[in-house]
């Protein structure tokens, strides 16, 4: 008898262990979900954020026991958690209201691009619970967290077409980019997606989701400062003129930037299937070309590309001509390999229908459009040249182009090309409103752009051409669009003049704004601040400084009138610098 009560003693002393065990592991799950970071506001489940602390004691344990007999064979704390915390953020979506993140909202102001040919929106997903693996999907970035308890990485991802989000578990090549505190994979950054297998709610719970998936490219924004830094630092160093044999042999890592001049196919013919691939050909900053293969499933990343876009290729894998098995005068070649990382400048062609009906006129001949043939309306860029896919101008595209002398009040779509010789922002306008001055043979006009958030032209500087089409014409009683007093007001800006050389000649130039800023590496307004005689010698620091410049020919817009005293007739600085990156 003594026996039989110690035992059974024991096995209530056991059974009040793991009771204990399982409630102190209860409390443990729900402060670890309270933890969790809350979504943005407008996506919360109600207005007076009642379950906003986490979910109940009663709802974690019933959850914890459904897991359990779901996984028969057992289960870890990972597990455990890794479920809670889906289930519970699959709750707080069913009751949120469909309604676009408001990170995505801010982008869409200024998304320009056109779909890629294979892209499919998230609501489609939902509504069809099927995903391809050649499906293309273009989106932002709406949270990123990782799962309690775990090293899971997972981000909410939103598109510009739904009101739908879906979670996606991240490939652990990018966790290094997942980084809280450094990492770019965070709010707000637009990646693209293909290879991606849906999870579907049937097979898990509540939601579908997307799995880990390799081919994933980060998209960058030249205008943005941090993405302009990052492409400064990591891949302005090397080209393509730099990777050696004895380079690859030492296992020296790339990090190459380069424009896709096109994008083929590529078959191998093997002894029993043939293989088959993509061959991206990229070209640099010097010229030089390059391939960038893909073999296998590797070609899903081709849907992600478009001809005329920058490919930024971090730790690409170097392989020899022989050793991929294509023909080519090249020695090397790149591929995609399992520590190379992607990142992308799309090319953007800003296009829209322009539909003019004007008279003819003595400069352009007796060449009409018809108005009411749509199918033969040219499409331009609104703000440049029209340019192919290789960057070059397209003259086939230009629209019945008009002259400042035969413009008239009330007309619409018109196409001007002339001199910029002002420019000038509309301080008391809540919206961004820049006007133009611009000068052509023929006479001057005010051009007046509205902008959906700030200046989005580039580098558009005094003394530059442009070609602007979609204008309306209106006339005001005194023929001008300035009331202000100026005064009182002084904007700063730089005017350089400099010899660049190189090892067989030597040519002077000039530039202003950002550019020049760039290269004497000072804002107008610091420079300003500077003692006298430091004004006078900082110029010379300059001296035997190494750059790297993009310049243009500029000595045939001296002809418009004054050129708003930008270069005097006699001078023969005919070059101006448009682009300066500081070399190593």
């Amino acid at each position: 008898m003594n026996g039989s009560a110690s035992a059974s003693a024991m096995d209530v002393d056991q059974a009040q262990e793991e009771e204990d065990r399982f409630l102190a592991f209860v409390d443990y799950a729900r402060s670890a979900l309270s933890l969790e970071p809350e979504e943005d506001q407008d996506q919360a489940p109600n207005g007076n954020g009642a379950e906003a602390s986490g979910p109940g004691w009663s709802w974690i344990a019933s959850r914890i026991l459904k897991t359990c007999i779901a996984y028969s064979s057992g289960v870890t704390t990972a597990i455990l958690l890794s479920d809670l915390s889906q289930a519970w953020n699959g709750q707080h979506r069913a009751r949120a209201p469909k309604k676009r993140p408001e990170c995505i909202n801010q982008l869409k102001k200024k998304h320009k691009r056109t779909k890629l040919p294979n892209t499919i929106t998230i609501d489609s997903i939902y509504e069809r619970n099927f995903l391809s693996l050649s499906s293309v999907l273009e989106v932002v970035i709406v949270d990123a967290f990782s799962l309690p308890g775990t090293n899971i990485y997972m981000l909410t991802l939103g598109d510009f077409w739904s009101s739908n989000t879906i979670d996606l578990y991240l490939h652990r090549r990018y966790y290094d980019l997942a980084d809280p505190q450094n990492g770019i994979l965070k709010k707000g950054r637009e990646i693209f997606l293909t290879g991606c297998y849906l999870r579907t709610a049937t097979e898990g719970s509540g939601f579908p989701r997307l799995l880990p998936t390799e081919y994933l490219v980060i998209l960058l924004d030249e205008e943005e400062d941090d993405d302009a830094m990052l492409l400064g630092a990591q891949f302005c160093s090397d080209s393509f003129s730099s990777i050696s044999l004895d380079a690859v042999n030492k296992g020296v890592s790339f990090s190459l930037y380069a424009r896709i001049e096109s994008i083929g196919s590529l078959e191998i013919p093997g002894r029993f299937s043939t293989l088959q691939g993509k061959q991206i050909t990229l070209v640099d900053n010097d010229g030089v070309k390059f391939n960038f293969l893909l073999w296998g499933e590797q070609v899903l990343l081709a849907n992600l590309f478009s001809v005329g876009s920058m490919l930024a290729l971090d730790r690409p894998y170097i392989a020899s001509s022989v050793e991929s098995s294509i023909e080519t005068s090249d020695e090397f070649c790149l591929e995609y390999g399992s520590a190379t990382q992607l990142y992308l400048v799309p090319f953007i062609q800003h296009e829209e229908q322009v539909c003019v009906a004007l008279t003819q006129n003595r400069y352009q001949g007796p060449r009409l459009l018809n108005p009411l043939d749509s199918s033969q309306d040219p499409k331009v860029s609104q703000v440049s040249l029209p340019c192919d896919s290789r960057g070059s101008i397209d003259f086939r595209d230009y629209p019945f182009r008009s002259f400042v002398i035969d413009l008239r009040d009330k007309m619409t779509g018109i196409s001007l090309y002339g001199v910029v010789t002002d420019i000038i922002k509309d301080k008391h306008a809540e919206e961004a409103i820049f006007s133009l001055r611009i000068e052509d043979t023929t006479g001057v006009i005010w051009a007046k752009l509205h902008f959906a958030k700030s200046w989005s032209l580039g580098r558009l500087n005094l003394g530059h051409t442009v070609y602007i089409s979609g204008l309306t014409c209106s006339m005001s009683k005194k023929k001008c669009f300035c009331h202000y007093n100026c005064d009182a007001e002084l904007m700063r800006t730089f005017h350089l003049k400099i010899t660049l050389a190189d090892e067989t000649t030597k040519v002077f130039t000039w530039c202003t704004g950002q550019t020049a800023a760039e290269l004497l590496q000072i804002s107008p307004d610091e420079f300003y601040e500077l003692p006298e005689e430091e004004q006078v010698m900082y110029p010379s620091s300059l001296e035997n400084e190494k750059f790297m410049v993009a310049i243009v020919n500029c000595k045939n817009r001296q002809s418009y009138g004054d050129n708003g005293g930008l270069i005097p007739e006699n001078d023969d600085v005919s070059w101006e610098i448009t682009r300066a990156l500081k070399c190593e």
